[in-house]
């Protein structure tokens, strides 16, 4: 398999340890991977604000970019999502390399499906399930649906050594960043954002983790904000840590 590694510009610009971390897990898996030069934002900030032409610009630019690989790989759900349900409705076309495009944690659960013990990482970790991988990636169970319990993060997560996963009450609940949400509705975001980062902390964790840095991002300046003392890392740093 080739893979083209596509890391959003936030990860890019904030979070660059999560995009090394993540080329750093596939090569270990012995993954043929490529980070194509020049690559931009996916265009979800402009259409999630009414500014669908340039996203097309975008998308345009991401399917030539990315059309000579079996994958395309990306260390964020909210980017991935965005590209593989909105790029054929962007672009008037059936979309290859949309459609080929998936989050870390879904391609090594799901393609690659690591079975070998990974990293180590001796800390109580818990976990955070992002809406979109939960309600449009598929990566757990939506509690709303009544269907069997699955979590495709935490069956990546107890292959590290020394973890202790657990999960806050209300596993699934939104924390209340949703992009242009916490912009617009800044009062009800931030409360969102207390209550989750609340749950947390009452798991007893010493970090949360989950496949998105934005949620991680949002609940990470709410903890910041009120002293609370939980730190945060994407979960492929975790995947990644020691090897």
């Amino acid at each position: 398999m080739k893979i083209g590694l596509f890391v959003p510009c936030y990860v890019d610009a904030v979070y660059p340890e999560v995009g090394m971390a993540t080329y750093k897990l596939l090569k270990h898996l012995g993954i043929d991977v490529t980070y194509p030069q020049g690559q931009t934002c996916c265009g979800q900030p402009m259409a999630n604000a009414g500014f669908e032409q340039q996203a097309t610009t975008l998308a345009e630019k991401f399917e030539s970019m990315f059309k000579g690989f079996d994958y395309v790989v990306a260390p964020s759900v909210s980017c991935t999502a965005f590209i593989r349900l909105n790029y054929p409705r962007l672009l008037h076309h059936e979309c290859e390399t949309a459609k080929r495009c998936m989050d870390v944690v879904e391609f090594l659960h799901d393609v690659v499906k690591v079975e070998r013990r990974l990293g180590t990482f001796p800390h109580k970790v818990s976990l955070h399930n992002s809406c979109h991988g939960v309600r449009e990636l598929g990566l757990s169970s939506p509690s709303e649906m009544h269907v069997e319990k699955f979590n495709k993060i935490k069956d990546l997560l107890l292959l590290v050594d020394g973890i202790d996963v657990v999960e806050p009450e209300r596993a699934d609940e939104c924390c209340g960043f949703g992009g242009m949400f916490s912009v617009e509705e800044t009062a009800v975001s931030a409360q969102m954002g207390r209550d989750k980062v609340e749950r947390h902390i009452q798991t007893g964790a010493e970090y949360v983790t989950g496949p998105d840095c934005s949620c991680l991002m949002h609940m990470a300046g709410i903890a910041r904000k009120e002293g609370k003392q939980i730190a945060f890392k994407h979960v492929v740093e975790i995947l990644a840590a020691g090897l």
